[in-house]
């Protein structure tokens, strides 16, 4: 697609519907967790039954761990999903995992389109649109990735890389389906470092803008997701940024204490 322009539009459309978006925490254990793990998602479970915030909250686990959570967390008001799915409904895909068995292992989410699936395993915005249609047919909600690298930010093409990358991995949705956009420079995940506030809202504002542009209505109330680094102590401030609706935080997740310090902040 050609770039959207996004510097004549987000600042018309980019603000509209982000007061009345709930915000969504979704932790994302990458190739961490085990049993003992569960010791922590049972304090989440805890404070998260005693608690009235008003936030949505999610924990995406490996997907040997992906059942036996969510059973943990039957009925607790967090949900649970995958990291990975095939675009494919079954076949012939050794190591891959299908929607349907997300879907039958208690899953509502699954991630697609992070930068180190996209990195590691060449995947194109083509395979993530194919994989996110796939989760929306399946009734999963897919949580679809974007992000620059560093040469890129630099470069000055961070906006037209990311805007781009997310329209051309998002398939169309219905009024009854939902898709989730994460914002995660490659450049601060992982590594303590994190995008400045201005820098976020800007990219925030400008997927806005192009979320609304392709989608309409349904596009001004797309969760999007900002992730790299989000700890309890920056939580706060990324959160209140407009156009900023949860987090998708990576190494946090797996403790309770850092992941209720996040979700908290909300």
């Amino acid at each position: 697609m050609g770039t959207f322009d996004t510097k004549a539009n987000f600042i018309s459309q980019g603000t509209r519907m982000t007061n009345q978006i709930t915000p969504l925490i979704a932790g994302n254990w990458k190739m961490n967790g085990d049993a003992a793990s569960f010791l922590e998602v049972e304090i989440i479970k805890d404070r998260i039954v005693q608690s009235d915030l008003n936030v949505e909250v999610a924990i995406c686990t490996p997907s040997t761990l992906l059942h036996r959570v969510s059973e943990l967390l039957d009925d607790s008001g967090v949900e649970t999903g995958a990291q990975n799915c095939h675009a494919e409904k079954s076949g012939a895909y050794t190591g891959d995992i299908s929607v349907s068995m997300i879907e039958e292992a208690g899953g509502k989410y699954v991630i697609v389109g992070h930068s180190e699936r996209r990195g590691a395993y060449s995947e194109s915005n083509a395979d993530v649109k194919a994989k996110a249609a796939t989760a929306l047919e399946g009734g999963i909600i897919p949580i679809v990735c974007c992000g620059e690298s560093l040469e890129q930010r630099e470069s000055g093409n961070a906006i037209s890389v990311v805007v781009d990358q997310i329209i051309d991995s998002c398939p169309s949705f219905g009024p009854d389906q939902s898709i989730v956009v994460a914002y995660e420079p490659i450049w601060a995940i992982g590594t303590g470092k994190t995008a400045s506030v201005d820098d976020v809202e800007e990219m925030h504002n400008a997927l806005r803008a192009a979320l609304a542009d392709k989608f309409g209505g349904q596009g001004e109330k797309v969760q999007i997701l900002y992730g790299g680094s989000v700890k309890p102590a920056n939580a706060k401030e990324l959160l209140g940024v407009e156009n900023v609706n949860g987090a998708l935080v990576g190494g946090a997740s797996l403790k309770a204490e850092d992941f209720w310090g996040i979700i908290s902040a909300a």
